[in-house]
């Protein structure tokens, strides 16, 4: 009997103090789990609610929508003014620098890029990385176009782009060479999207 009240009583400790052992980590498990947990959210934009917008709209912009009044210096040095292109663009918002979607979507482009060139489409990436994460990002992978650092997060809200926990959604703006929309790409497949947006230039008047 002596035996068996032992053998309890080590196996009732061994429940509670293993746990209790991993716990002397969990705040650094805690802080990796909300950040992934953030990150994904941010990548399929759920629970976002409509992002008022500076014109007064909410939500995304819609095709036939007018390209929005945006200027800014890319991390390469060049100056990205949305308003005073005169090719077709691809703005593509994208969640975080280096991250396996993120990565895979940026090298789909650069993969295609003499294509790109061929049918005269500028591309340009945004995301609230700074310049500094966005010039180790481009220079890692070879990425052979602008991107833009929205931390202040003033070109996701022109667009209409939801945030979550600082990241924006994957979402695309095709904009035509008139100054408008011309197509939203707001279920962005990383791998795909490249190949997709080069098929609806083609279709643009």
């Amino acid at each position: 009997m002596n035996n068996r009240r032992k053998r309890g009583h080590f196996t009732t400790a061994s429940v509670i103090v293993a746990p209790s052992r991993r716990l002397v980590h969990s705040p650094l498990m805690t802080l990796r789990i909300t950040f992934v947990l953030a990150l994904v959210g941010a990548m399929y934009g759920s629970g976002c609610r409509a992002t008022e917008r500076p014109d007064g709209g909410t939500g995304m912009l819609q095709p036939e929508s007018e390209t929005p009044a945006l200027r800014r210096e890319a991390h390469d040095g060049s100056v990205v003014d949305l308003r005073s292109l005169t090719k077709p663009a691809l703005v593509y918002f994208y969640p975080k620098d280096d991250t396996p979607g993120c990565t895979t979507e940026a090298c789909a482009f650069r993969d295609v890029w003499e294509r790109y060139a061929t049918a005269g489409v500028q591309v340009v990436g945004v995301s609230s990385d700074g310049n500094d994460a966005h010039r180790a990002f481009a220079e890692k992978y070879k990425l052979p176009f602008p991107l833009i650092a929205d931390e202040d997060h003033a070109w996701a809200q022109a667009f209409g782009v939801t945030t979550r926990a600082g990241f924006a959604s994957r979402v695309s703006f095709l904009l035509d060479a008139k100054g408008k929309v011309a197509k939203v790409y707001p279920q962005v497949d990383p791998g795909m999207h490249a190949e997709e947006v080069l098929k609806d230039v083609a279709a643009l008047d």
